[in-house]
């Protein structure tokens, strides 16, 4: 992605590398391994990141988890105050969740309204045992009483800045970067 003198990348390819690696770790140490565990991804850079854990848990423990992948514009409290209207994505849970620990996995975890509307989604796919949920990077600022299990790092910012993860899979750069007054 191109730089501006505002932006300030705080994470390159291998910290969001070792931040993931330690993630999925986490999650296997905190559930005992991963039976009963499914990943969903929130779209989109959600859904990158839980394929990367779901690759590096896979390589740990020698079998495959369930990935599901969520679209949560249809359950966002804040549609009708947007200017910018999201196009509807694809969400595809091929798999119960009724009685399952689901990892619920973002990029970016700001004032949590994105995890609440991620968690009302889950609830229309079943009764999950628990809900946890991973993400690179909290920024802070909630608005609402959400934390997360899994932190990559803490990146606290202001309200006038923005915090972007730039992934390979979308962005040819895996980064998080701050962006001065945008």
């Amino acid at each position: 992605m191109a730089k501006n003198k505002n932006t300030k990348t705080v994470m390159d390819k291998d910290g969001i590398d070792r931040c993931l690696t330690r993630i999925a770790y986490e999650i296997l140490e905190k559930n005992k391994g991963m039976q009963n565990l499914v990943l969903v991804g929130i779209r989109t850079g959600g859904i990158y990141l839980a394929e990367r854990l779901q690759k590096k848990i896979s390589g740990i423990e020698g079998g495959k988890i369930p990935l599901g992948i969520l679209d949560v514009n249809l359950y966002r409290d804040d549609i009708s105050a947007s200017n910018k209207k999201q196009p509807l994505g694809e969400t595809k849970i091929n798999f119960s969740l009724d009685d399952k620990i689901v990892v619920l996995i973002d990029d970016v975890l700001f004032t949590g309204r994105t995890i609440r509307a991620a968690m009302d989604a889950l609830i229309d796919f079943g009764r999950p045992k628990m809900i946890q949920l991973a993400v690179l990077i909290d920024r802070g600022h909630r608005e609402l009483p959400i934390r997360a299990d899994f932190v990559g790092k803490n990146l606290p910012s202001s309200l006038w800045e923005a915090v972007r993860v730039d992934l390979v899979e979308k962005n040819s750069v895996d980064e998080v970067v701050i962006e001065e007054g945008t």
